[in-house]
């Protein structure tokens, strides 16, 4: 009897424990408009406080309790979805892109903003040309621009080629004024304009072009036809496409991940952020490779010493105990990081540091100035400086895009887990593996062919002529499988235009450069310089340019996206040359050129031109209200 009851007592105990133990509940969560994977999406339970995230690749975990019915499912930019939990353990979801969202817009002061995020009291601040909303308490991820800095830029305007034949640049491969400027737009802002480089919102695109096949590290092409903002003039597209090595080809890194854990860090959207895409990073090493890790706050530190690839726990416990707190003395972090970077260099391999930031330095060297006196000196060590940024309100991005140029390196700025995934992952032999460095191109016009010529973007990568063949001055730097693009809006001699405009006659000297003495039919002649990544020397190739414009219905997919990602740029930017730029004219031509989107980006740029022309409306509205 007494046998009998205790079996009795431990079956209801077993019973009782087991509708105890929580269900799970998991699935992938999609955009339904183009069927990518989103992360960072929101889960919760109905009802109580139990959450979840979607991970890079959109999937996601969560505990349910016994009565639980339904999950909500919230993303910014994105129709809140609210799902009923059946008896299925899996539940796939496809949200809806919100365009509601973004028409919810009222006018504040000198400014817009979103009605759901008026949370807390307004104040307005001013940044570069455009009105912008600070606020003392903010919902995640919803940040005005308060203290970020950006460099100025001045637009390159037309030249004449009868006295400027010669337009010389560094090539750019960075991308992180396209996320940087996602990440406004989905905020409910539109960027300021010094935010905007159109040739890094262009070149944050892959395009399909061929690599070089005569063993040379990077292929030229190029493609000529109308100016789709105004049809009277022409543009010329110039693409560049480095050679792709596998993975298993490419030499063994050193790196040193130099992590800010300073206080302004301390958000989800920055040190947790930067836990989660180095973590990724470190996934992608080999056994081969070898990773130090250097912290910086008030002070540096070395916190795990030279760890091969092979360790992968190792490194991701020493990345996952970091905390951020202290003032940022990232002056002092670099100095030990490039000697940390010395100390174990591999000659013939990839010594790289990855500096991930805010870029809010403010104990000990500091400034711009500082900071590229200090990287020119390091860099002639053969090592480089590529830079992450991350943050919101305080983002420093005029101080690290110099930082990465200064150090022969990349600068991509990390706005979400999916930017991460882009970066370490997608784009992992491009952002670690030089293939050709100091890429310069100039181009010389044809006056008999050319009334006026602009180079679209790149205006702080100009170079004056004679750095062309100076192989002292440095250019940009490609890494294994990275394309390069450059606009030119050429008007044609003959078209009537006030671009560049006259000047009067000189006093004491006859102009010089009016005789057009070549009868060549070619528009323009173009020369790109590389050196190998461990060489001095550079190398040269050219190509000419026949002025035998295509119409642009005929032109690759990706010319008629790569200008439509210009046109938006010059809108965002309101720049002097848009011309006849329209945003419903830049979206069905993307539309119609999106191709083969596999990763989803050029469907993503779509929706987020559809949104800043909602912004735009609104901004002119808060303009007219004035």
């Amino acid at each position: 009897m007494k046998t009998y009851f205790y079996v009795i007592v431990l079956t209801l105990s077993l019973v009782g424990f087991r509708n105890s133990t929580p269900r799970q509940i998991s699935g992938t969560v999609y955009d339904k408009a183009n069927g990518t994977l989103l992360a960072g999406v929101s889960v919760k339970v109905e009802g109580h406080n139990a959450r979840a995230q979607t991970d890079a690749n959109g999937h996601y975990s969560i505990a349910l309790a016994k009565g639980d019915k339904y999950l909500v499912f919230q993303f910014i930019g994105y129709e809140t979805q609210r799902m009923g939990i059946g008896k299925s353990d899996k539940l796939d979801v496809w949200l809806n892109p919100s365009v509601q969202a973004l028409e919810e817009i009222v006018v504040v002061g000198n400014g817009t903003q979103l009605k759901n995020v008026l949370i807390g009291r307004v104040a307005g601040v001013t940044t570069g040309t455009r009105h912008r909303i600070a606020y003392e308490s903010r919902p995640p991820m919803l940040y005005a621009m308060d203290s970020e800095s950006y460099k100025g830029i001045t637009e390159n305007r037309f030249f004449n080629p009868k006295s400027e034949p010669l337009s010389t640049f560094a090539i750019d491969v960075d991308a992180a004024s396209y996320s940087n400027v996602r990440r406004f737009i989905n905020n409910g802002q539109l960027p300021p304009t010094d935010a905007v480089r159109i040739e890094e919102m262009v070149n944050y695109f892959q395009y399909n072009l061929k690599g070089p096949s005569n063993g040379d590290p990077v292929a030229i092409h190029t493609e000529l036809s109308i100016a789709p903002w105004n049809p009277k003039h022409q543009l010329l597209r110039i693409g560049l496409k480095a050679k792709s090595v596998p993975t298993d080809q490419l030499p063994p890194s050193n790196l040193v991940f130099l992590l800010d854990v300073s206080g302004s860090m301390a958000s989800m959207n920055r040190l947790p952020l930067v836990k989660a895409s180095m973590k990724m990073l470190v996934d992608q090493l080999r056994d081969n490779d070898h990773v130090s890790i250097v912290t910086y706050a008030g002070t540096s530190e070395l916190k795990l010493e030279r760890t091969p690839g092979n360790q992968k726990t190792k490194i991701k416990d020493a990345i996952d105990g970091l905390v951020a707190s202290g003032s940022t003395a990232g002056g002092a972090g670099l100095k030990l990081a490039y000697r940390t970077a010395r100390e174990h260099f591999i000659k013939g391999g990839n010594n790289r540091i990855i500096l991930a930031s805010d870029g809010d330095f403010n104990v000990g060297p500091s400034s711009d100035g500082d900071m590229e006196h200090l990287i020119a000196k390091e860099r002639e060590s053969g090592v480089s400086l590529s830079v992450l940024g991350f943050g919101m309100g305080n983002l420093k991005d005029s101080k690290m895009e110099l930082m990465a140029n200064k150090g022969h390196g990349n600068y991509a700025y990390i706005d979400n887990i999916m930017e991460a995934r882009k970066a370490m992952v997608t784009e992992f032999g491009g952002t670690l593996f030089t293939v050709a460095k100091d890429v310069k191109i100039q181009v010389e016009f044809n006056p008999a062919k050319v009334q006026a010529y602009r180079l679209v973007g790149y205006e702080n990568r100009l170079l004056e002529k004679e750095d062309f063949n100076n192989d002292q001055k440095l250019g940009g730097d490609m890494g294994v499988g990275h394309t390069v693009t450059a606009l030119y809006e050429i008007v044609p001699v003959g078209v009537k235009s006030d671009y560049p405009g006259d000047v009067d006659p000189l006093k004491y000297q006859q102009t010089k450069g009016n005789t057009v003495v070549s009868n060549s039919s070619e528009v323009a002649n173009i020369k790109f310089r590389y050196k190998d990544p461990h060489g001095e020397k550079s190398r040269m190739q050219q190509v000419a340019i026949a002025d035998k414009p295509q119409d642009l219905s005929k032109t690759s997919e990706d010319f008629r996206f790569a200008s439509a990602v210009a046109e938006l740029g010059m809108l965002l930017r309101d720049s002097e040359y848009k011309q006849q730029s329209g945003y419903d004219e830049l979206i069905a031509r993307a539309k119609a050129a999106k191709g083969v989107d596999g990763e989803g980006y050029r469907a993503e740029f779509i929706r987020l031109a559809e949104s800043a022309k909602l912004l735009s409306k609104s901004n002119d509205l808060a303009v007219e209200t004035q």
